[in-house]
């Protein structure tokens, strides 16, 4: 097919549709070894493509070199980007750029950003300026990087959002009294709201999923690109930037938006916003897609405007870092700390605890660093899970014993306090009947390996196996708690009684 359509474009047939269709084949298979076979020795063609009359020609053909990455084309498509007249097209060429070993021509590239960015736009040809703007920018981050600037800002007051689980903000705001009682805090439905006077108990705090920061002046706008760009500008957010961060201007941000409008209206608003940024701020600020230091969030609110908040990527968030390791299974982190926290009062120190279907760990690193036990086993039939706990404990600098092995045929010389697992549940190839065996298996047995009043904590996409099955099995609810609506998943909190009749297990 490839052949055919060269043949066409030497013949002058359809040509920009035919540059078109060839660049699709080339995501297929080897076709690229096809193409550069076929038009050997007649490379010229193409290359007179980048004079052709029609515009669209011109941008599939340099779209076209750009793709067969032969470093020979690269002067030419430098040469026909600096005599384009036509804006629309000029960002493909920057895009073709991208695909050689450019470094000779980076000064020059910085040189024409520079220009564009103090050019006077008309409202007709500032989509294609902002687009040229943009794939400058990307070569030149792509070929410099970014230096990274260094949260040096711990010791500030901030206006922050801790987002969390939303059944239980409670959480989180006990836990941040407890480390900063002098904060001033407000609950929302998504999360707690808070001035504190340092960040010195980020790292301390497992149960809230995002930090956001609300910055003074930029706290909501209008939906209009202009209008929410001069809010951003005219902000505290640089001098916020500067204070909190070592190192001068230029700051690397991205901006994700939050709306149920349709994604390419998004897409546009947003690469309106970015770059009217970037021209407010004297490119103090600089929009890219990879290397980013802080992101710009907007929400749409009810009543249509954005709500403005801002994320930093500069700043350290350590709490999980242990956790080098997953399987498909793997507990989010702080759920994991989630379910420690809602069963923390029931935990006794220097427990012996077990977890029968461990993982890689997660659960047990995260129950050993909110109440200290005492020896820890864990428990998986997947002996990469064991692997991968093993190396995630040893980085979290604790130690624990885990065995490669069925649960259902575990033995052990003592009685366990404390049962904290991740039950299984459906997913890939495990099926609702294996899951309800499991878990019947599950609870006939545990209780051979417990103290009389032990603590199991269960977090269980099954609920009503649980409720069904574990007071049969000598098992009391003590509580239960929701944590996803959407995923069905709950932490329950079981005591061991023993089945009724029996004799009880000693403590």
């Amino acid at each position: 097919m490839i052949r055919e359509e060269w043949n066409q474009i030497v013949n002058n047939q359809n040509v920009r549709q035919n540059l078109s269709s060839i660049r699709k084949a080339l995501k297929e298979g080897d076709n690229l070894a096809v193409l550069l076979n076929t038009i050997a020795g007649e490379e010229q063609i193409l290359i007179r493509l980048l004079d052709a009359e029609d515009a669209k020609t011109r941008k599939n053909a340099v779209l076209l070199m750009g793709d067969m990455g032969r470093q020979e084309f690269l002067p030419l498509i430098y040469a026909a980007y600096q005599k384009e007249s036509q804006r629309f097209i000029k960002s493909a060429y920057l895009a073709a750029i991208g695909k050689f070993d450019y470094k000779e021509y980076l000064e020059d590239l910085k040189g024409y950003l520079m220009r564009l960015s103090k050019a006077e736009v008309t409202k007709e040809t500032q989509k294609h300026h902002m687009e040229e703007m943009r794939e400058l920018t990307s070569l030149i981050v792509r070929m410099e990087g970014v230096t990274t600037h260094v949260f040096t800002g711990w010791d500030n007051t901030y206006d922050v959002i801790l987002l969390t689980n939303r059944n239980f903000v409670e959480v989180t705001r006990d836990e941040l009294l407890m480390l900063v009682p002098d904060a001033r805090i407000r609950l929302f439905n998504a999360g707690v709201m808070a001035q504190v006077s340092n960040l010195n108990w980020l790292n301390k705090i497992r149960t809230w999923q995002e930090i956001l920061f609300v910055v003074k002046g930029m706290k909501t706008c209008v939906y209009d690109p202009i209008r929410a760009a001069e809010v951003i500008t005219g902000s505290s957010l640089l001098p916020m930037l500067a204070e909190s961060h070592r190192g001068g201007n230029p700051y690397y941000f991205r901006v994700e938006m939050k709306s149920k409008r349709a994604l390419d209206e998004r897409s546009d608003f947003v690469k309106k916003l970015s770059g009217h940024i970037e021209k407010l701020s004297d490119r103090q600020l600089i929009n890219t897609t990879e290397k980013y230091e802080f992101e710009i969030r907007l929400i749409e609110n009810k009543e249509g405007n954005l709500n403005l908040m801002v994320k930093l990527y500069t700043l350290r968030n350590d709490r999980f870092s242990y956790r080098k390791e997953v399987i498909p299974t793997s507990i989010k982190p702080v759920n994991a700390a989630l379910t420690v926290a809602l069963a923390k009062e029931y935990m006794k120190e220097d427990a012996q605890v077990l977890d029968p279907f461990c993982g890689v760990g997660t659960m047990l690193i995260e129950r050993h660093k909110s109440v200290r036990a005492n020896t820890t086993y864990g428990l998986d039939i997947q002996e990469e899970a064991i692997l991968k706990a093993r190396q995630n404990t040893e980085t979290a600098g604790q130690i624990i014993h885990y065995i490669n092995r069925d649960f259902f045929r575990f033995q052990h010389e003592y009685l366990f306090d404390e049962i904290i697992t991740n039950m299984p549940f459906r997913i890939g190839r495990v099926t609702e009947e294996e899951v309800y065996e499991i878990y019947q298996q599950f609870f006939g047995t545990a209780g051979r390996h417990l103290k009389k009043n032990a603590l199991i904590v269960l977090y269980s996409h099954d609920r009503e196996y649980v409720r069904g099955m574990a007071p049969q099995n000598g098992y009391q609810i003590m509580k239960e708690y929701e944590i996803s609506k959407r995923e069905g998943s709950y932490v329950m909190l079981l005591k061991y009684m023993g089945l009724p009749g029996s004799d009880p297990w000693s403590t």
